[in-house]
């Protein structure tokens, strides 16, 4: 992703109810940056960095980007007339963020954002042809399970031919009960106070693939679209279960599994911690993982 990306997907998710409240029956399709600016401007820092401006353009207080050393201002084109980026200063987005309707309104398009974005990826999944009779192709659906937000995002190995995918239900089977491999991972966040159920997830690779020997070409060619769903998500913390989503993500070469379980890495510049598979069949599924997650507790990822 790139900014000129980030853009479409902004201008895409733009609608009325975004709009600063005070304009909002003001703003149109014709001008649809009109009233955006804060909201835009903090989602671009979200994936691009660099520094929060404001100035005032009349009685309008004007907010945009400073990217490695050049002006980024999305929401330009509402104006007439051409800025003079002049006598601007550096915001902070925490304090900006504690305005509710600003907060409010940033949730919403970054939730749209995102899910715009990784549709366009869920798109050149369905039109890979890579693993061409290695896999079984589900039908065009979202191959990223979101959560109430990106905090923590799960990563699991392969989707199962009869599991969410298919049933739209993440951690449970075709009647709604929740799985054993759910109830030993929900016992485990219960200790950090998250809900499975609102936890993003997605998987190493993005078909089913129809013969385990596969899953290790298939991760190989699904490796790239994995790294743009991170990118996109901007998860705080990713947790790998299990050996081969590890693998899969970590980039460098391990002997045994037990050498990496509960170690924080950094990866792509996020951080990354392996954890036990949560199937029941595995005997530290929740005695081996229960420290990891003890000591998750302090990391304080709502912060």
């Amino acid at each position: 992703m790139n900014l000129e990306d980030l853009k479409k997907a902004l201008y895409a998710s733009y609608a009325r109810d975004l709009c600063y409240p005070s304009v909002q029956k003001l703003w149109s399709e014709e001008n649809k940056c009109f009233g955006m600016c804060t909201i835009t401007a903090l989602i671009v820092q979200d994936y691009f960095g660099g520094k929060l401006c404001k100035m005032k353009i009349g009685d309008t207080l004007h907010y945009f980007n400073w990217i490695d050393g050049e002006i980024d201002d999305f929401t330009a084109s509402q104006f007439e007339n051409k800025i003079e980026y002049e006598n601007y200063q550096i915001a902070y987005r925490k304090q900006v963020l504690k305005i509710q309707n600003v907060k409010n309104r940033y949730d919403l398009l970054k939730e749209r954002v995102v899910r715009f974005l990784l549709s366009l990826l869920d798109l050149k999944v369905h039109q890979c042809i890579k693993c061409e009779g290695l896999v079984e192709k589900f039908p065009e659906d979202a191959t990223v399970f979101l959560g109430i937000n990106n905090d923590i995002v799960l990563i699991g190995e392969a989707p199962a031919n009869n599991g969410w995918r298919k049933s739209h239900m993440l951690w449970r089977d075709v009647n709604g009960k929740l799985l054993p491999s759910g109830v030993v991972l929900q016992k485990l966040f219960d200790i950090i106070g998250k809900n499975i159920l609102e936890t993003t997830f997605l998987e190493s690779v993005k078909c089913f693939p129809l013969e385990r020997k596969n899953l290790k070409t298939c991760s190989s060619h699904c490796k790239s679209i994995m790294l743009e769903q991170l990118k996109i998500l901007n998860p705080k913390l990713v947790i790998t279960l299990g050996e081969f989503p590890t693998r899969n993500l970590l980039n460098f070469k391990f002997e045994k599994f037990l050498d990496v379980v509960g170690n924080l890495y950094e990866v792509e510049n996020y951080k990354v911690l392996p954890i036990y598979h949560p199937s029941p069949i595995s005997p530290k599924s929740y005695s081996g993982n229960l420290p990891i997650f003890e000591a998750l507790k302090e990391m304080h990822l709502d912060e």
